[in-house]
């Protein structure tokens, strides 16, 4: 009988003996081609026939472009799930992987970042707040806080944190947010029960806008959340809050982040994503309220590893008990 291959979309950085040991359960195998073309090519000319699972980072869209219909549809019909290495899946279309026949499985590691995402936003949070930025790059131009000092940065204790989209990494931030004697509220697709909520209050999304002295966006990027913020939201907007966003650049207008700065609609911002990673919009860069990291949100040893071993075990799973192991919502009704 012919062993079942799983494909590897991109490298593995940390869980070397984990994948090896797939080898047990299949044949482990990568693409030869490093671009679209080739390797629509390679599934074309039956070079990857027998893949049934694979292994996909979220920098693998350099070597496979989107997973959407036109791709999907030149995949081995041997092919039935896709393990992808991330929390935030925006570079797969879950509609089109449900309409191919059989469905093309998908799954996320929903948990395993939440830690390192949260802190992160706590990182971007605190800075924003506080004003450091300014004085950071003051320092390194030997110019001490600035010519002229920076206004005076804000504590946190005591201020309002509105969370837009309260999953994993948004319960983690309102947990750490409390610990600096801040409240939460959200705003989510569906009020969460009591427990889950942590104590924070479901709130509409206006009234989000307009109470946060802090928003921070944790929402996955969708046709639905593309440029959610946008003019109209920063009209809404406290003039000394500051906006937070490690989910995905896009969820934000960048054209009218910059915008709202300049009119001072908000105090400031701490970004680690951006709407075309790498390229950053030029008026974030040149405006010192902005914080800015190049996407390191799962940025550790730790995180990436446990990321690594999730995608891993997705993949254990499916070929061991034919079912993913954290499926995405979408197919929940497929799976």
């Amino acid at each position: 009988m012919t062993r079942p291959k799983i494909l590897l979309l991109g490298p593995i950085d940390h869980a070397h003996r984990e994948w090896e040991v797939l080898s047990e359960l299949g044949e482990l195998i990568e693409p030869q081609s490093r671009g679209r073309e080739g390797f629509i090519k390679e599934c074309q000319d039956g070079k990857l026939d027998g893949v049934v699972a694979a292994y996909r980072t979220f920098h693998s869209i350099s070597i496979t472009g989107r997973f959407d219909a036109d791709l999907i549809e030149h995949l081995p019909k041997s092919w039935k799930y896709l393990a992808h290495c991330g929390a935030g899946y925006d570079q797969i279309d879950p509609e089109a992987c449900s309409k191919r026949d059989p469905p093309l499985l998908v799954s996320n590691v929903p948990t395993a970042p939440d830690d390192a995402t949260a802190d992160t936003a706590m990182f971007l949070m605190l800075g924003a707040l506080r004003n450091f930025n300014v004085s950071m790059h003051a320092l390194r131009r030997k110019e001490w806080k600035g010519k002229p000092a920076p206004a005076l940065g804000h504590d946190p204790q005591g201020k309002v944190l509105g969370i837009l989209g309260m999953g994993g990494i948004g319960r983690n931030m309102a947990k750490k947010a409390a610990a600096f004697g801040m409240t939460t509220i959200y705003h989510n697709r569906r009020k969460l029960d009591d427990d889950k909520a942590g104590g924070a209050e479901y709130v509409e999304f206006e009234d989000l806008l307009k109470r946060a002295d802090v928003l921070s966006l944790n929402l996955p990027l969708n046709p639905k959340t593309r440029h959610i913020i946008s003019k109209g939201e920063f009209k809404m907007m406290k003039p000394s809050c500051v906006i937070v966003n490690t989910a995905r650049g896009a969820v934000i207008d960048e054209a009218a982040l910059v915008e709202a700065l300049d009119e001072g609609l908000i105090a400031g911002a701490g970004l680690d994503v951006f709407e075309e990673e790498p390229k950053i919009h030029p008026g974030m860069v040149e405006n010192e309220k902005v914080m800015l990291l190049p996407h390191m949100g799962t940025w550790t040893l730790e995180t990436q590893y446990k990321m690594e071993v999730w995608v891993i075990d997705n993949i254990r799973s499916a070929l061991t008990d034919g079912k993913l192991m954290s499926g995405i919502p979408e197919q929940e009704s497929i799976a």
